[in-house]
């Protein structure tokens, strides 16, 4: 499938217009809204159904194909807060609470760009390892740990003798440990992998007709409320700088270049690393957000979350999804 047809058919899916729809129903002031409690119910269906439908696939998956891709998972999630971090304060200049959120963010993931990959992939009748729920369990909590424990010491270290400065961040770290382990992202995909892994293939068939057919018109519904929220942050990036632009659309571009480069080098196939670029190219808006107004509160949300949210996210579901399976074809020999 050449790089034109790709391009198309993602454009042309439910759920790029959908979430189309909701920037264009904000910008256009509409009073279009998803209830709250519609957007929790479909949060928790979309992580329940990711993680049983990865613990089918692990139950099936010989440990000696996923330790490789588990260890680039850890490796990748606990590297990209390091240079995210430098870049933010070398080139940037921002403030130590400032480039420690941001490189939270994305050396995270993105459970929703992670769904549209597979969902992508499925249109265009492209296989992937079904066990990529669980490198998405093992990406969401590195990064943040990293970027705290970063935070830590340069706030300490910058910290006058005797002064308070540095004690707020990442003091208290089993309670952000705890914040995010226990959130629901984490909760969800684990216990997910976990009943799916143990009713393996028979058990996944009795809920089938609730956890699959419906799942792809969920993920519309929900693409439109983050077109809605999206748009809502599309006033801050006047306020946030051309290194925050520059980064949002730099970073997912390298981060998932590398992804999948990296993916067919552990033995991905290429649509398995096509998942992998769009999971290293996101950046978390969930999980990181919640650890990060816990622990480094002085941190500009206006900075972080316009990155990951109204740049990195639509730049993904848009150009990065077709774009890296491109190259994950190239890569293998596909072109």
């Amino acid at each position: 499938m050449d790089a034109l047809e790709l391009v198309r058919l993602n454009l042309l899916s439910p759920m790029v217009l959908a979430f189309a729809l909701g920037i264009v129903a904000t910008l256009v002031r509409s009073d279009l809204r998803v209830p709250d409690a519609l957007y929790a119910a479909l949060s928790i269906y979309l992580l329940f159904a990711i993680g049983l439908k990865g613990g089918v696939a692990l139950a099936a998956t010989p440990p000696s194909q996923l330790w490789l891709p588990a260890l680039a998972t850890l490796a990748a999630g606990s590297l990209i807060p390091l240079w995210t971090y430098a870049l933010a304060r070398r080139v940037g200049r921002w403030s130590v609470a400032d480039a420690a959120a941001l490189a939270a963010h994305y050396g995270s993931v993105s459970v929703v760009t992670f769904v549209a990959a597979q969902a992508f992939l499925d249109r265009a009748g492209v296989p992937y390892e079904g066990f990529m729920a669980t490198l998405v369990a093992l990406l969401e909590v590195p990064a943040i740990l990293v970027a705290l424990v970063i935070a830590r010491r340069a706030m300490r270290a910058t910290a006058l003798p005797g002064s308070d400065a540095g004690a707020g961040a990442g003091e208290g770290m089993g309670a952000v440990l705890r914040e995010v382990l226990a959130g629901r992202s984490i909760v969800l995909l684990v216990g997910g992998l976990l009943i799916g892994a143990a009713t393996g293939a028979q058990g996944a068939e009795r809920v089938a007709p609730f956890f699959e057919a419906p799942f792809e018109g969920a993920l519309t519904i929900f693409l439109l409320e983050m077109g809605l929220v999206t748009a809502r942050r599309l006033g801050e990036l006047r306020r946030a700088g051309a290194f925050l632009l520059g980064f949002g659309l730099a970073a997912p571009l390298v981060h998932g270049v590398l992804g999948a480069a990296l993916g067919i080098l552990v033995g991905l196939s290429p649509g398995g690393a096509t998942v992998f670029a769009a999971m290293l190219a996101s950046a978390s808006y969930i999980a990181a957000t919640a650890a990060v107004r816990l622990a480094l509160p002085e941190a500009n949300p206006g900075r972080y979350l316009t990155a990951s949210l109204a740049v990195t996210f639509p730049f993904n579901l848009v150009v990065g999804i077709p774009l890296f399976a491109r190259v994950a074809q190239a890569l293998a020999g596909g072109a």
